[in-house]
């Protein structure tokens, strides 16, 4: 009557063998249990029927009814439940084996109830509305140990990320993404603009003074300097002393002038550097032959070996920071993003309308995913169910839910007893 049960060794989470082998006895011990009420009945039956004929009183008689019935319907409930998974006795009786036979139309109609009824847009929106997704993550973000959690995983994910990328690959995308974009720009009207903005803040007057102030410096600091120059170009008959006269002449002409530049903001040498920047900016933006200049000189700059240089080993130095900073759990990096979670959690919980706004995402996303995806999930249960064996579907759905299919066949020993006892007191009373 009762098939052997598969011994194959089960595919799952650590302790799925120890939880499917306590099933697999829980289902052959209601399965006892059962047919024991099945043997109850008969035994209960051939002794009334043999007290009846031994002329017992009338009371045998209904007894023998009820145990009749009893066996009636075990032996239907019994058929009924071995029905779904095998066919009875091995006999291939039509509408037996159902779910072996129906397997793929099992398949399908549960890929169908999952998609109609897990997966339908207004479930997933009212569910997760209910959920209030981002005040539970928020909580659980606010703790600091989950947020260091979340931060060491996240430093596992960059490590993983910057190991597997080859280093040519990303610098070939940065040559492309970055140089490329940067030589396809033209540099002279935004610098020309930039420029003008700076002119206009009066931020270049700091630069200036910089400048001015080192000149100054330089000039007083070198009075032999300036000395020998005028002296190396004055004409080789002038005597000595006057090349000495006319040089300390031009440097204290050169050190006043220097001064001056120096103290008055509004000296001439001053107000020309800025009508020269001026002008400068607005050829930038509008002049083509200094926009055309600009470009020679971006184009001299981008092909220069050092700076090709420093744009092939920019990847390399981000990639060793932040292997470095990943790696260290009390890195600057780690400490900061631990923190901004944390924080963000705190926000989650106490700013409205930044949790309403990330449970309007959370909705958007899931009901984009089931609004578009929801067949190609559903094909999964589909096509798992397909390719299963159809004898091994059926065992592991009676251990499922064989155990309380049982019950059914007790139930049905009990009820059937009752109703053959009520049929035959009516008849008796009637009749």
């Amino acid at each position: 009557m009762e098939q052997p049960t598969s011994t194959a060794v089960p595919l799952g989470p650590p302790g799925a063998l120890e939880r499917e082998e306590a099933k697999r006895r829980g289902l052959r011990r209601m399965k006892l249990v059962a047919l024991s009420f099945l043997l109850g009945a008969t035994v209960l039956f051939l002794l009334a029927s043999w007290a009846q004929s031994e002329g017992w009183p009338a009371w045998v008689n209904y007894v023998r009814a009820a145990a009749e019935a009893g066996m009636v319907g075990a032996l239907a409930d019994w058929f009924a439940v071995t029905a779904l998974f095998r066919h009875p006795l091995g006999l291939k009786i039509p509408h037996t084996a159902i779910i072996p036979n129906k397997k793929a139309v099992l398949g399908s109609s549960l890929g169908d109830f999952v998609g109609t009824n897990f997966l339908a847009e207004p479930v997933v929106r009212d569910k997760l509305r209910r959920v209030e997704t981002s005040r539970r993550v928020g909580e659980w973000l606010a703790r600091p140990d989950n947020a260091e959690r979340v931060t060491a995983e996240l430093a596992t994910v960059v490590r993983g990320a910057v190991t597997v990328l080859r280093d040519e690959d990303v610098q070939a995308v940065m040559e492309q993404a970055v140089v490329k974009r940067v030589l396809d720009q033209e540099w002279g009207p935004p610098l020309g603009k930039l420029l003008q903005q700076v002119l206009a803040d009066g931020a270049h007057h700091r630069l200036v003074d910089l400048v001015v102030d080192r000149a100054y410096e330089w000039v007083r600091d070198n009075h032999e300097a300036v000395l020998r120059v005028v002296s190396d170009r004055a004409p080789s008959w002038s005597p000595r002393f006057v090349d000495t006269m006319l040089a300390d002449k031009v440097y204290g002409e050169v050190l006043s002038f220097a001064w001056a530049v120096k103290t008055d903001v509004n000296h001439p040498l001053r107000l020309a550097v800025d009508r020269f920047l001026v002008e400068f900016a607005g050829d930038l933006q509008k002049d083509p032959e200094t926009i055309a200049r600009a470009e020679a000189v971006k184009q001299q700059l981008v092909e220069h070996p050092e700076v090709r240089n420093v744009i092939d080993s920019a990847w390399t130095t981000a990639k060793k920071m932040l292997l470095a900073a990943a790696e260290d759990p009390s890195s600057e990096l780690r400490r900061r993003v631990a923190t901004g979670l944390a924080e963000l959690g705190a926000r989650l919980q106490s700013d409205p309308a930044l949790s309403a706004k990330v449970d309007g995402w959370v909705e958007g996303s899931a009901a984009y995913v089931v609004r578009h995806y929801s067949s190609e999930i559903t094909t999964i249960i589909t096509e798992t169910v397909e390719r299963w064996d159809a004898e091994e579907t059926s065992r592991k759905i009676e251990l499922q839910v064989g155990r309380d299919l049982q019950f059914i066949r007790i139930n049905g020993t009990v009820v059937g007893a009752l109703a053959g006892l009520v049929i035959y007191t009516v008849a008796q009373v009637l009749f």
